[in-house]
């Protein structure tokens, strides 16, 4: 079937299932899997908790009553809701406690032989209907399924953090996987009130494909001495509105998280340079110098600790937002050149997905095609990187005289 289809509210799955019945099943205790389980329960399902650790699973059972508490006192839940929701979420002691689930999602930490091992343990213990979803970020959905006997079932399913919170879920389906399994999940999230987009089984899919220059260009910025983090942070504030700068995000997401991502989606693109990480970050991802939640990263987070001062000039913000904006909108037009998604969907990802102020591919239209295609050559003849080059879709709208 085609990426393109948009419009399945009237298609039925041969295995139709009433989604409001069914049993979810979560694989991971950690702050994503007690995320997507609390907006399972929210939405009226059974939700059956595993992880391997019994530990994490009351941690994530305390978590959930804890921030359906919250919901409570700001009057968005009743007592007799809260009540519910504890009462359809169970412990799984066994993966064949989680044989009555309709849909498992899987939500582990971020290795591909770990989760092929899991997925092919759990096969065995589930019914032929239920539906298998990773929550990679990154990890081919092909590989993954490669271990199941039906990877017909199998598709990925990319919350962001916090789940709850968050709007946008990125539905990826495999070669394999059957439009039946893609078309069910997609319905299912639109019932969980989230914005679905439908992305290809391609590395980093379409927020952490799209969005590497964000991070990876302001470490290049910083790295050759043009402007120090602060003022980099300061620059696409300033100019592009951006919530937070590419360096005070990196140490929210953590560079543990930041720097695998952009490995792997380097690696899995054939070591493509567009996508090189950084010495700079990758010394940080072994130093343990994480971000926010270790203390330190790009800046230090204590009770002795002042964020530093950006220099506030204008002409260097301009050059600084002009770069690293000029990579964005080039990554989202490649994007649309290679099919990744479909237009709106790419729109979506980007301002649902990592608060983007506006589209990028809008964004390129107002900032100018002509514009884009003058800094990254300037750049180009300047280093003489790949990274630089200019994604064919750009040129074809330019000599067209179109819009992206």
């Amino acid at each position: 079937y085609e990426i393109s289809t948009r419009d399945w509210s009237s298609d039925v799955c041969s295995s139709d299932l009433n989604r409001f019945m069914t049993t979810i099943g979560i694989i991971g205790c950690g702050a994503m899997g007690a995320g997507i389980a609390q907006l399972a329960l929210q939405n009226g399902h059974r939700v059956v908790l595993f992880d391997q650790s019994l530990q994490a699973v009351k941690q994530a059972i305390q978590s959930i009553d804890g921030q359906l508490k919250k919901l409570i006192e700001k009057g968005r839940l009743s007592e007799s809701q809260w009540t519910d929701c504890m009462g359809r979420l169970l412990q799984a002691e066994q993966l064949h406690d989680l044989q009555s689930s309709n849909l498992v999602i899987e939500a582990i930490i971020e290795d591909l032989s770990i989760k092929q091992s899991l997925f092919k343990q759990l096969e065995k213990h589930l019914s032929e209907t239920c539906i298998l979803a990773s929550n990679t970020s990154s990890l081919s959905i092909a590989a993954l399924s490669s271990v199941l006997t039906a990877p017909q079932r199998f598709l990925g399913l990319h919350f962001f953090n916090p789940a709850t919170v968050m709007p946008l879920v990125e539905v990826i389906p495999g070669v394999r996987t059957s439009k039946e399994s893609t078309v069910w999940v997609y319905n299912l999230m639109k019932d969980w009130k989230k914005e679905p987009v439908l992305a290809k089984d391609t590395p980093g899919f379409i927020v952490n494909r799209i969005a590497r220059p964000y991070y990876s260009e302001a470490l290049r910025i910083a790295e050759e001495g043009i402007a120090d983090f602060a003022t980099i942070d300061w620059a696409m504030k300033s100019q592009g509105q951006f919530k937070m700068g590419p360096f005070e995000l990196m140490d929210f997401i953590g560079h543990d998280v930041n720097y695998r991502v952009t490995e792997t989606v380097w690696k899995e693109l054939f070591f493509d340079p567009r996508f090189k990480p950084s010495i700079t970050q990758k010394r940080w991802f072994e130093a343990g110098l994480y971000g926010k939640k270790a203390g330190r990263g790009c800046y230090e987070y204590n009770s002795a600790a002042s964020m530093p001062e950006p220099t506030k000039n204008p002409e260097l913000a301009a050059v600084i937002f002009n770069r690293i904006l000029s990579m964005l909108i080039n990554e989202a037009a490649d994007a649309l050149y290679y099919q990744i998604a479909t237009r709106e969907d790419i729109e979506t990802a980007m301002k649902k997905g990592v608060n983007y102020p506006k589209g990028l591919l809008e964004w390129g239209n107002q900032f100018g095609l002509q514009l884009v295609k003058e800094t990254l050559h300037k750049l180009y003849h300047r280093y003489q990187e790949e990274r630089y080059r200019l994604s064919p879709k750009i040129e074809d709208c330019i000599r067209a005289n179109q819009l992206l």
